[in-house]
């Protein structure tokens, strides 16, 4: 189908494969005859963290399913966990369009969605329902309430976050909170200042943390950037660990008319500074507290392995599923048992850090 899907505009294509699965996720014979296909994961492949039992540790990223549609059909495509998001509190159009991109030769995106989404009441409301067979993960983000509005004042900013986590810690596993989306104004910059950074977690905690909660950060500027912000983190003991989110701007590789388009990158070209940036955290962090969630250019199993070796207990993928459908779970998913089974590990958690 990808051929005629790519006929259509990008963000409709996107559209049109989310209503599908939530479509398709409303019978739960087709939901369960689908996860019967792809039968057990090698038991070498699970892994635990944050007390949670991952299946694999391959899950879908945030951004696929942005308010929740089609979680019964994702979480029986064979994925180890589903992150939903990013919702924010209030509902958000996002960014006028265009605001995706195709660039077929790189097999790679351009975002520059600025979290569309339905907003924390409805997603709480679609989740409200017996929760997947596998983790899911609650992505939250501030409010986009578009470039033409007033600036928000800290408080505003920091008490949107507190309000979704409030409202939908309960109906997820674990909580992500994307503090660098590099799509709308707030979200590259307003967590540099590491006061907010306290700030936020001190709200978090007098409102009661109930599920692991991991923090989305992009590729730090420098180890004086990365140690201000685990030192900011340091006194949050709900704090489970970490995600690498799309760093901003355009990777090296990215030129002529693709270079002016607006958004991050997502695919292939932004693997090298997603792998720098789970090393350098694996490497900075108290390992014993802490636990790492990869994403950025994987595609094949050797991508997943390289990015557990560098230091993700977890890892992810998004712009695969765009340019093979939901097959590249099971073949993902199989060449990383492949190579475990290569190295002789008993299990994928004895991979983490191998190569930090």
């Amino acid at each position: 189908m990808r051929p005629l899907l790519f006929r259509a505009d990008p963000e409709r294509a996107h559209d049109l494969a989310v209503r599908a699965g939530e479509l398709a996720g409303g019978s739960r014979l087709l939901c369960r005859a689908v996860a019967s296909r792809r039968g057990p994961a090698d038991p070498r492949l699970a892994v635990d963290v944050a007390g949670l039992r991952f299946a694999t540790p391959l899950g879908l990223a945030a951004g696929f399913d942005k308010s929740g549609r089609a979680v019964p059909l994702l979480s029986a495509l064979g994925f180890g966990h589903v992150e939903i998001g990013s919702v924010s509190a209030d509902r958000s159009d996002g960014n006028p369009r265009p605001r995706l991109f195709r660039l077929p030769d790189l097999r790679a995106i351009v975002v520059h969605y600025g979290v569309p989404n339905d907003g924390a009441a409805q997603v709480a409301e679609r989740l409200s329902v017996p929760r997947p067979a596998v983790p899911l993960g609650v992505n939250v983000v501030s409010t986009n309430r578009g470039a033409a509005s007033a600036a928000e004042s800290d408080d505003a900013v920091i008490g949107d976050y507190v309000a979704s986590v409030s409202r939908l810690q309960a109906l997820g596993d674990y909580v992500c909170l994307n503090l660098s989306c590099p799509n709308t104004r707030d979200g590259v910059g307003f967590f540099a200042d590491r006061r907010r950074l306290r700030t936020l977690l001190e709200w978090l905690g007098d409102a009661g943390v109930s599920r692991p909660l991991f923090i989305k950060v992009a590729p730090f500027a420098g180890a004086a950037d990365l140690d201000s912000f685990l030192e900011a983190v340091d006194g949050a003991s709900f704090v489970s660990g970490f995600s690498v989110n799309l760093p901003p701007g355009k990777p090296p590789g990215i030129d002529g008319a693709a270079a002016a388009l607006p958004g991050a990158v997502s695919g292939p070209p932004c693997a090298p500074a997603a792998l720098r940036a789970v090393s350098e955290l694996y490497r900075a962090m108290d390992r014993s507290r802490f636990a790492v969630i990869g994403s950025g250019g994987i595609s094949s199993g050797a991508d997943a392995y390289a990015m557990i070796r560098r230091g993700a207990s977890l890892v992810q993928l998004y712009t695969a599923l765009v340019y093979e459908g939901p097959g590249v779970v099971g073949r993902v998913t199989a060449e990383l048992a492949e190579l475990v089974a290569r190295d002789g590990l008993r299990s994928i958690a004895d991979a983490v850090g191998a190569d930090v």
